[in-house]
Order: C-alpha cells, then sequence, then structure tokens
C-alpha cells in the first residue's frame, strides 16, 4: 500500500518505523508537532522525546500486531485510525506486553498522510 494515498498503510508504516528503530522514517511519518499520549503513563511525549528514546533504544518495541483498524477520513485531509494492538517491548530494562486500544490522527501534508496525535489505552 501506498502510504501517501493510505491512511491505514501510513499507520501501519508508523508501527514499522518503531519496530525496526528507523529513525528516519519515524521523523519522515510524523508531524512537526506530533504528541503521543503514553500508553503506560498517561504522559504526553513530543516528536523530538519519541525520537531520542527509540533512537538510544530506551524504548524498543519487539512487535505490534494491529489486531483490528479502521479509518474515517475527512475532507480527504484528515484521517482518524481506530484499532486494538498487541505490542511487547522493553522500557529500561524493564520488559513489557499490552494490548491496548489506539486513536491515531493523521493530516494530508504534501501528499503524504503523516501522524499528528496517537493516543494509547490500555486494555486488561
Amino acid at each position: 500500500m501506498d502510504t501517501k494515498l493510505d491512511p491505514l498503510a501510513a499507520d501501519r508504516a508508523f508501527f514499522a518505523a518503531l519496530i525496526a528503530a528507523h529513525l528516519e522514517s519515524l521523523d519522515a511519518i510524523l508531524t512537526d508537532d506530533f504528541l503521543m499520549i503514553d500508553l503506560l503513563t498517561g504522559s504526553e511525549i513530543t516528536k523530538p522525546m519519541l525520537l531520542a528514546a527509540v533512537g538510544s533504544s530506551q524504548v524498543k518495541f519487539d512487535a505490534i500486531d494491529p489486531v483490528e483498524s479502521r479509518v474515517r477520513t475527512y475532507a480527504a485531509t484528515a484521517a482518524v485510525v481506530t484499532g486494538r494492538t498487541e505490542m511487547s517491548g522493553r522500557v529500561g530494562e524493564a520488559a513489557f506486553t499490552a494490548t491496548s486500544r489506539y486513536t491515531h490522527v493523521f493530516v494530508l501534508q504534501d501528499g503524504s498522510w503523516v501522524l499528528a496525535s496517537a493516543q494509547g489505552t490500555q486494555v486488561r
């Protein structure tokens, strides 16, 4: 799928970049004012903070499996992707596994879907 034409493909590209810790791809898929609400702590994480955490291996994802997802597009320039994931990885030395529901807000910039906001809620 082409991330320039499909917000669901952009969503999968975001997950793949996190797993691979590919900073160039993450940088390209996030808006400059990207903001994430952390799944485990509820804290706000900016683009520079996420890139630093992934780049330093402070946060390492072993797997992020989207179990379900759906997209709603608005005026052909904004899209909301909601879904459920199963993930595992490490924060520092502490391993984690989590099932979550998530909301990702994508906007169309320069012909590509980029992620402006992400929020996850842990499902127990």
